[in-house]
């Protein structure tokens, strides 16, 4: 995958000037931010934004944005293929084949897709790393805008390589490690930092092992289960139908044995008040 384009976000330089969250903002028409369901405060990731600036003691910033994994939970968790993983390695959204499950919501482990709870009609959203402009030659709109060139677009190699350098020639100035570099399988947007950045995730250690991977030996059993699960549903049917069609005739032979053994009866006692 080394051909997968990616972000590079360099903590260092950012200076949380929110300048990325407005080109994108412009760029997706996304509108003015207001607070909803399950939204901490009105600057979190939300339906009207894509990206945002985390502030953390001390004057550190932290751009927040989709990851872009390179074998994304949120795509496997997705029944019906709303959730898609491009060949250029963006991960995108399509409205029209989502049934609103919101199992992608579940499943990432950043937290970064979104529902639209202020729509009659609601859809899942979230960063695409501006794949329609990449397809146009340009680069995405929260990189273009920056002016401190905090955030970098290229290929992962590239980025990594980049990273790494980084790192090696300032010692002590970031943390000795690349986000994103390995955990959970990879990702398509890359952080060095001085700070740890492992609140950006549902928990400190994610591992290396992709998500789908770790579902997968649950998920698969999922078939034979339904199908056991049908063949005994159809059992119990036939048995209990059977009975209940049983204790049916069972109920006519009586009333007609007994309507039998009454219609003697009733001609007898007419035959007696006639004479």
């Amino acid at each position: 995958m080394s051909d997968t384009i990616a972000i590079l976000n360099d903590t260092t330089r950012c200076t949380g000037c929110e300048k990325c969250v407005a080109a994108c903002k412009e760029e997706y028409e996304l509108g003015r931010d207001r607070p909803w369901r399950a939204q901490g405060a009105v600057s979190d990731l939300s339906s009207t934004r894509y990206t945002t600036i985390v502030r953390r003691p001390d004057e550190h910033y932290v751009r927040q944005q989709c990851r872009h994994c390179l074998e994304p939970a949120c795509v496997s968790a997705c029944l019906v293929g709303a959730m898609q993983k491009t060949p250029e390695g963006p991960v995108v959204y399509d409205a029209d084949r989502c049934m609103g499950c919101r199992y992608c919501l579940a499943a990432c482990p950043y937290g970064i897709p979104r529902y639209e709870w202020d729509q009659r009609v609601p859809y899942v959203t979230k960063c695409t790393m501006c794949i329609e402009r990449v397809r146009r030659g340009d680069i995405p709109a929260c990189v273009d805008a920056c002016p401190e060139e905090a955030t970098m677009f290229g290929t992962r190699a590239e980025l990594l390589a980049e990273a790494h350098r980084r790192i090696d020639e300032n010692p002590g100035k970031y943390q000795p490690r690349v986000f994103g570099e390995h955990e959970i399988g990879g990702t398509s947007v890359l952080y060095i930092s001085d700070i740890p950045l492992d609140f950006l995730a549902w928990k400190p250690d994610l591992g290396t092992q992709p998500l789908p991977e770790r579902t997968w030996a649950a998920l698969h059993k999922v078939p034979p289960l339904m199908l056991g699960m049908g063949g005994l549903m159809t059992g119990i049917y036939w048995v209990v139908g059977r009975r209940m069609k049983l204790a049916s005739e069972a109920a006519i032979e009586l009333e007609t044995a007994a309507s039998d053994i009454q219609a003697p009866a009733a001609e007898a006692e007419s035959g007696e008040g006639s004479t």
